[in-house]
């Protein structure tokens, strides 16, 4: 009886606790989004009232070319997100693990430029690819004195340079890596060295499937960020040449700027529902919801 009456006082005080981020969560995040999903299906400009549609913004958003191309590189961004970004931010943690020399060095200078806002690696990558210029055209040049491209405004060459602006630059994965790596308690490699067990069979059957969190929730985090990337596009290629770099936020911000409201949240739904999807699929793969020992 008294446990029950504790834990009746303990309750009341969770909720309490929780009230605040409660309110922030219904008011700052659950009512915008309701009222995104609810505009999504009308006709709206921001000075007369809205108009219900049905449909009609999705089919109009759907139909267009440019919406059907940012879909394009958003599935080709993730894959390359999920497979050379997560990858290489977990190779480096697994390095820096091992303690070489001077890998405290490496980690700082390596987490120095994510100190840096997007839009100002941006400008810095303007520069790095200007063809009279810029370093890679001059690099390039060393090896062939014929290559002359403005990469930003240049088929195919703008839709990998706006992947270089992100591609290594991978420090929240090799952060979240390297703290699961430091959790393994000490006991399990010298148990599995007194096993007789390699390096590499450690790496493949103890440190890898114990870092499975940190590394399906670098690829949510990755994608994520692909899903909403604005300012590497919007200050280097504005979605181009044509739609080559088109994505969801140039189209939603653009609709935007054309007074349809109405229209852009039909964009704004999209993004949603495709970092919902990441996020269900990220989960059922690597088993978020399980422990590391289940």
């Amino acid at each position: 009886m008294k446990a029950s009456s504790l834990e009746r006082r303990n309750y009341k005080w969770i909720v309490l606790f929780l009230l605040p981020s409660f309110l922030v969560f219904l008011f700052f995040y659950l009512q915008p989004i309701l009222s995104i999903f609810l505009t999504s299906f009308t006709k709206y400009d921001g000075f007369n009232s809205p108009r219900f549609v049905g449909l009609q913004n999705y089919i109009q958003l759907f139909g267009q070319e440019s919406f059907q191309l940012s879909m394009k590189n958003l599935f080709l961004w993730s894959l390359i997100a999920t497979t050379l970004h997560v990858g290489f931010g977990t190779i480096l943690a697994f390095v820096l693990f091992q303690k070489p020399k001077g890998w405290k060095f490496t980690r700082a200078v390596f987490m120095v430029p994510n100190v840096i806002s997007a839009a100002a690696w941006a400008l810095i990558y303007r520069f790095i690819f200007n063809d009279e210029m810029g370093f890679m055209n001059g690099l390039i040049r060393l090896f062939n004195k014929d290559f002359h491209h403005q990469w930003f405004f240049e088929s195919p060459y703008a839709f990998w340079a706006v992947t270089l602006t992100w591609l290594f630059y991978a420090v929240i994965v090799t952060l979240l890596v390297m703290n699961d790596l430091y959790s393994i308690p000490e006991e399990v490699f010298s148990a599995a060295k007194v096993d007789g067990a390699h390096t590499l069979q450690i790496l493949w059957h103890i440190e890898l499937p114990m870092c499975r969190i940190s590394i399906g929730t670098s690829i949510i985090a990755s994608i994520t960020a692909r899903i909403a990337m604005y300012e590497q596009i919007a200050l280097t290629t504005s979605g181009g040449p044509g739609n080559d770099t088109m994505n969801l936020p140039l189209i939603l911000m653009k609709n935007i700027l054309d007074l349809k409201y109405g229209l852009a949240n039909a964009s704004g739904v999209m993004m949603f529902l495709v970092g919902i999807l990441v996020l269900l699929l990220v989960h059922k793969a690597f088993r978020l919801n399980e422990g590391i020992y289940d």
